[in-house]
């Protein structure tokens, strides 16, 4: 098994979840976004090593195939891409080059080596600007911004390739906003630089390192005016990735599910749960829109449940308490 860029936040817990289930993971990770120290910490949480780790951008096509070479991979689940939505309006080439770049590299280097099984790491912003929600599969993809677009160029890729090589298995998973962290402390969200995701910026500014959330509007038709989404605790997120192997070859060909609880949550509830899971208040001040991004976005989660029997189980008080409760054990994340 073969787990791109799992030494970040989603990639990291899903390592543990199937390290537990005995599965054998082999980690490609360039920690552009992630530090090595998670992967030490993936097996503390798991009780089991890593079977190896290489760190090369997932464009690399040379280490790819030495990766494929030395171990004998027969799945793969693809999260390294870079994420970001203000980032990506920025540096739009950029996310082009890395996201759709990376993961035809990747498929090219699995056929090249016999491996046609694959869970994508999709996204809810291929959605957009929804007009009516929750989003089912079948809601119009609508990207608003150049990572929503790169997410979206992946999945029809890999829909027509799905189409051309019968053998080939493909699972886009479509999450919608994962946070909190491992319920040990030992792993969390920990991005390089300023936070670009609302839940490391709320758990620094607890611990001190920031001073203030800039809330992004409070004009959007919303009930408080600020952002709706599905926030989604990662320990779920990772755990949906281990029951997509489990059925990967159910059906031929490329299949799409959502990950989410169903509720929405703005951006002002998210901030007020928080200051109670942590007993720390958190200023904020409101500013503009953000470029690209939109007033509303949660799953309807049911076609997961009833073709996988697979749902979210923890709650939002559950979210912010592991958030918390990693930052408070590592104030500066995985750094000394």
């Amino acid at each position: 098994m073969l787990i791109t860029g799992g030494a970040g936040f989603i990639g990291s817990h899903t390592c543990v979840e199937l390290l537990r289930t005995g599965h054998e993971v082999v980690v490609l990770d360039d920690h552009s976004n992630s530090s090595p120290e998670a992967l030490e910490r993936i097996a503390k949480v798991a009780g089991r090593p890593l079977a190896a780790t290489y760190v090369a951008d997932v464009r690399d096509r040379r280490s790819l195939n030495a990766v494929f070479t030395a171990h004998p991979i027969d799945a793969v689940i693809h999260f390294a891409a870079k994420k970001a939505v203000g980032e990506s309006v920025r540096i739009p080439l950029a996310y082009y080059d890395i996201n759709v770049g990376g993961t035809m590299a990747l498929v090219s280097a699995m056929h090249d080596h016999g491996v046609h099984r694959l869970v994508f790491s999709s996204s809810c912003s291929i959605y957009g600007n929804a007009t009516t929600v929750p989003l089912t599969e079948e809601s119009p993809a609508a990207p608003t911004n150049p990572y929503a677009s790169t997410k979206w160029a992946c999945e029809r890729a890999l829909a027509d390739l799905c189409q051309h090589t019968p053998e080939l298995r493909v699972s886009a998973l479509r999450y919608f906003n994962p946070v909190g962290a491992h319920p040990t402390g030992l792993l969390g969200e920990d991005p390089r630089g300023m936070p670009n995701n609302i839940m490391p910026f709320l758990t620094q500014i607890a611990v001190g390192r920031r001073e203030e959330l800039k809330v992004f509007g409070d004009d959007y038709p919303t009930p408080d005016g600020t952002g709706v989404r599905d926030y989604i605790h990662v320990v779920d997120v990772a755990d949906g990735h281990r029951v997509a192997l489990d059925h990967i070859d159910d059906e031929p060909g490329m299949h799409v599910f959502n990950l989410g609880t169903g509720r929405g949550t703005s951006v002002l509830d998210l901030l007020r749960t928080f200051e109670e899971a942590s007993g720390r208040p958190i200023p904020y001040s409101v500013t503009g829109r953000r470029p690209g991004d939109v007033a509303e976005l949660v799953a309807d989660p049911a076609r997961v449940a009833a073709a996988w029997g697979w749902s979210a189980r923890r709650d939002l008080a559950a979210m912010c308490r592991d958030a918390w409760n990693f930052q408070e054990q590592n104030p500066y994340g995985y750094a000394p």
